[in-house]
Formats: C-alpha cells, structure tokens, sequence
C-alpha cells in the first residue's frame, strides 16, 4: 500500500482536530487580524501554530504507544493534575460551546435570511441536530462526515483566497495607518489570537480521546510513525487556513477602518456583505456557505471532544461510579453540554465577547502549566525510550512554554496596574 493511501486511510484525529481548530479562532480571530493589522500578524499566527505543536502532538503520541488516554497520563502523574485539567475543563463546558454555537447560529441566519426569530432559538435548533447527529452516528459518522465538510471548506477558501489575492486590496490600503499593537488594545488582541491559535492547549487532551476511538475503528492499529503523520496532515491544514483567513480578512477589509461588531449575528452580516463588496455579488453564496461549514464543523467537533473528555475525567475522579462508563452516559453527556450552553446564550444573549473573554484568559494562562504536563506524561515511565520525544522536540516544547508563560505574566500585569 503507498504511502498516500496509508495515510488517507489513517485520517481521524488530526482530521478532527482540524476541524475542530478552523472556528473561532480562523474565522473571528485571524480575519479580524488581517483586517485591523495587515499582513504582520502572520507572524503570531506562525508563531502560535509553531510553539503548540509539541503540546498537541504528545497527546497523539502518548495514546498510540500506551493505548491511554492522556488524561489517564495526567492521573499517572498524580490526582492534582487531573484536577488542574478538570477544572480548565470546567471552564470549558460553561463557555466554548456556547460561544461557537452563537456564531453558527449567526452565520446560519445571515445564510437564509432569517430575521423573524432570535439568535437563541437558531442555537437551540443547532443544538439538537448536531446532537442528534453525535449521538447516532457516533465516532465514525463525526470522522467520514467531516472529510467531505473540510473538503468543501478547503475548496472554497483557495478559491476566495486567490480571488481575493488577484482583487488586489482596498483604494487607500497603501497609506493606511494600522493600529498600535504593542499598546493594551493590541496586547489584548493578540492574546486572544495566539491563545486560540490553532486552539487551547487543553485540546490536547481531546486529540488523545479521539485516537483512542479511531484505533477502535480500525483493524490494525497504525503505527507511531502513521499516526504522526495523519497528525501533522491535519496540523498543517489548520495553519495554512489559518493564514487564509488573515489574507482574506487583509485584502477586504484592511484599510477601511471597519469595526467587527461582537454581535454573532451582526458580525456575520459584515463578514459576509464586506467580503461580497470587494468581491463581488457572484461570491455571496461561496463565502457564506464557507463561513458557514467553518463553524458547523467546529461545533460538531468541539461537542463531540467536551462531552468525551468530560466523561473521562469524571471515570479517572470517581472510578467507583459505574454510571459514566455505561453505554447511555455518552448521549446523556451530549445532551447535557446542549443543554447548559444553551442555557448560557440565553443569559449571555447575542454578544460572543463576553462568553470567549473567560475561557480566552483561563486557557491562555493555564497553557504552560497543560504543556509541562504533557511533556512529562511522554517522558514518563509508561513510555518507551524510543518512543519518547526527541532532543530537539523537548527543546521547542520548552520555548513554547516560555513564550506562553511570559506573554501570559505580561497579560496579568496590564490587568493588574
């Protein structure tokens, strides 16, 4: 069998993750970026996607060695890890979901033109399809689903981007003078972006999860090798939308001093019109069911990963309670994140600033400490020497750290003084 057909035949987890990752932080963070600050903000994208990769990556190569879930490592480690990562969880579970279903919902009335009912009832609608979908389909329907979705998607932005690139940027982009970005507004900017840039550190622990189900799927287990690749396939994908988004966002908007509204459905009104604007009308429906897919496809994987890693974490916390290894506590789980997001939009209302603000800062700070973590459950004793990381990995991993660390102390002490 060639190389190509092992790995597509290996896609699972660094397909989801991809999926996964292309949301808010592709579709707000990296447009906004493009749009406010030009070109130079590719280097923090490259940057973040660079400095996480270790973090991500030991959770696939912690499962495939040892066939544990990383959060099993974490419990390896000691039970005052697993409660540090329980509790960015729980962060979690009151916030991700909730903010990427209000922009879906949003994208998804812009779509079709809905205005006769509000953003929470469009949530709640998406709420119980793609739970519907979770819960029947399960892994396997969540893995084949979303290879036609990222398809789609990976067709329609080459085609924006290109279209965008031969456009050309706005009249007056050229003198167009771009905001401080060393200044509080800026700081704060950028540690949204490279605090969701490709995702939160804490996924790490979701990829392990979903490599775990993918070997169930299959014959014959992949080997280290294989399943870093599909891993880095995947990885590399996110990235390279990533920087798409930004050159999207760049050539449309920057220059026009347009302010993204943090209202889901006012800001996906604008994403839409203003890239259509530049474009043209013909692009309305291409950029649209683009955004669109984007979001559709995060929410089903972000779903998917909160409700695994919750039950998880509560089978290594309370071992004794058979009831969250039993059959039916995957749907009941699926439901219940429905459930209190949902209760969260209707109290939070239309405005995604306030929902992401929270989980934004705890997932940013809590970075390095979840990284230290992994990389000591990959040099742990459960691991073979040889299927340990490699001198320089370790080294990247430790620079990633640093610069986490750092930005985050900066981060603390603008809120501070």
């Amino acid at each position: 069998m060639s190389k190509l057909k092992i790995l597509l035949k290996n896609l699972g987890p660094g397909l989801l993750f991809a999926s996964m990752a292309i949301g808010t932080s592709h579709l707000v963070l990296s447009t906004k970026a493009g749009a406010q600050y030009g070109w130079v903000m590719v280097i923090p994208i490259l940057l973040a996607n660079i400095l996480k990769y270790p973090f991500f990556e030991f959770g696939i190569r912690y499962t495939t060695v040892t066939e544990k879930s990383l959060i099993q490592g974490y419990l390896n480690l000691g039970k005052k890890y697993l409660w540090i990562y329980a509790l960015v969880t729980i962060v979690s579970i009151f916030t991700l979901l909730a903010a990427l279903y209000v922009v879906t919902a949003g994208l998804f009335m812009n779509l079709f033109n809905i205005s006769n009912v509000g953003v929470g009832t469009v949530a709640l609608c998406l709420f119980a399809f793609i739970g519907a979908l979770l819960i029947i389909g399960k892994y396997r329907f969540l893995e084949n689903s979303l290879k036609a979705v990222i398809s789609i998607l990976f067709v329609a932005l080459i085609i924006t981007t290109v279209v965008v690139l031969n456009k050309g940027g706005v009249p007056g982009a050229e003198t167009y003078q771009r905001p401080e970005i060393f200044n509080e507004v800026g700081i704060l900017f950028l540690i949204s972006l490279m605090g969701w840039m490709p995702t939160a550190v804490e996924a790490s622990g979701w990829v392990s999860l979903w490599s775990m189900e993918n070997m169930k799927t299959m014959k014959q287990k992949p080997s280290l090798k294989e399943a870093l690749e599909e891993f880095g396939l995947g990885y590399f994908l996110t990235a390279l939308l990533a920087i798409f988004f930004l050159i999207i966002g760049w050539m449309t908007l920057y220059g026009t001093g347009t302010e993204l509204s943090g209202s889901a459905v006012v800001f996906a009104d604008q994403v839409v019109s203003l890239f259509t604007s530049h474009i043209g009308n013909w692009a309305y429906f291409l950029i649209a069911v683009a955004a669109f897919a984007t979001m559709f496809s995060t929410c089903m994987t972000a779903h998917d990963a909160i409700s695994r890693v919750s039950l998880d974490v509560l089978q290594k916390l309370f071992p004794k309670t058979t009831s969250f290894s039993s059959k039916q506590a995957f749907p009941i789980t699926v439901i219940l994140m429905a459930v209190i997001n949902w209760i969260v939009i209707v109290g939070f209302g239309a405005n995604m600033g306030n929902l992401v603000a929270l989980a934004t800062f705890v997932s940013f700070v809590m970075a390095p400490l979840i990284g230290w973590m992994n990389l000591k459950t990959v040099m742990g004793n459960d691991m073979p020497m040889e299927y340990r990381p490699k001198r320089r990995l370790q080294w990247l991993t430790y620079i990633g750290m640093i610069f986490l660390a750092l930005f985050a102390l900066y981060y603390c002490w603008m809120l501070i003084i």
